[in-house]
């Protein structure tokens, strides 16, 4: 992987946040999800990622709010649910029902209301979270930025995991950051230790990775999250 490095010094970008690591379920083995939540727990990770995705918005289907109750009562960990759908807001309260602490819709599809979703999510006393796609401005969020808690910033065209990192998020990310001090901002997509190093430079507070923390090369869960948050904070 090459390296990806900003100009960023430590100094301007200091954290009002400490980094969070979100391993992606999705790269999880499927067959024991209980298992894998609890793997992830114990991994010294703080959120469990879950892509929801409807085959439609994208070119995959994974899984509906009866997983997401599944992880709930196998995880105490805050469930960071990713609504990659066409008509989030239909699903939105089906999915905080079934256990979902941050709920994050995208805004492209322009079959729904955007800002009145944002704000049923939050009165239901939930972390409301915007996301955009690689090919979107990133001036397409302002509008709903003081309607979130977060921004969730894809660094690969949604659908499958496994992808090469899209560069140009970085800049995506220094452009948030620049707008809010205290807005979580989230990364997603082919996120290792350089581009996680790259973006948490740039102002990003939260990496969701899939398989380099799933399918480390050591197979263990525990020493590729500590590796991956070691090597985004360290200060040289």
């Amino acid at each position: 992987m090459g390296h990806f490095h900003t100009n960023i010094t430590t100094d301007t970008m200091k954290r009002t946040r400490p980094i969070l690591i979100a391993p992606s379920i999705l790269s999880a083995d499927f067959g024991a999800f209980a298992a894998e939540a609890q793997r992830v727990e114990q991994s010294g990770a703080d959120w469990v990622h879950c892509d929801i995705m409807d085959a439609h918005f994208v070119p995959n289907f994974t899984f509906g709010p009866g997983v997401i109750a599944a992880l709930r009562k196998a995880t105490r960990l805050p469930l960071d649910v990713h609504l990659m759908m066409t008509r989030p807001d239909l699903y939105v309260d089906r999915f905080i029902d079934a256990g979902a602490d941050y709920i994050t819709i995208h805004v492209e599809p322009e079959e729904y209301d955007i800002a009145k979703t944002l704000a049923s999510i939050r009165a239901r006393g939930k972390f409301a979270g915007i996301s955009l796609n690689p090919p979107t401005p990133v001036e397409a969020l302002v509008p709903y930025l003081h309607l979130v808690d977060m921004v969730l910033v894809m660094t690969v065209n949604p659908g499958f995991g496994g992808q090469s990192f899209i560069p140009s998020g970085i800049d995506k990310v220094r452009f948030l950051r620049q707008k809010s001090a205290s807005l979580d901002i989230s990364v997603d997509g082919g996120i290792g230790t350089d581009t996680g190093r790259a973006v948490v430079e740039a102002g990003a507070n939260i990496l969701v990775a899939g398989n380099s923390l799933f399918h480390h090369k050591t197979l263990d869960l525990a020493a590729a999250v500590r590796e991956l948050r070691e090597y985004v904070t360290r200060t040289d």
